[in-house]
């Protein structure tokens, strides 16, 4: 997917979230959190690259455990060479 693309796809689900199950991402220029299902983690990073670059910032790392009822986690930091996404399980 060229990265066009995949702005776009980031851009839309920021506007809406219509994509998270729930309440959707929640947050400010420091971070946020997703609520955790099968379905939102596959749309974590996007949503939280849309997110993040509202403030200039980029999405890093990501924590999570896989239980209902838990959140996906993210910081937005400024970049530093472009973004750079730590994964955490």
């Amino acid at each position: 997917m060229t990265r066009t693309i995949r702005i776009a796809i980031a851009l839309a689900m920021a506007a809406g979230l219509s994509a998270c199950v729930g309440p959707g991402l929640t947050g400010n220029s420091t971070g946020g959190i997703i609520p955790w299902s099968p379905e939102n983690e596959a749309l974590a990073h996007d949503a939280a690259e849309a997110h993040c670059a509202q403030y200039g910032k980029v999405a890093e790392h990501f924590l999570f455990e896989r239980k209902s009822g838990q959140y996906i986690s993210f910081d937005c930091r400024f970049a530093t060479g472009g973004p750079t996404f730590r994964y955490s399980h």
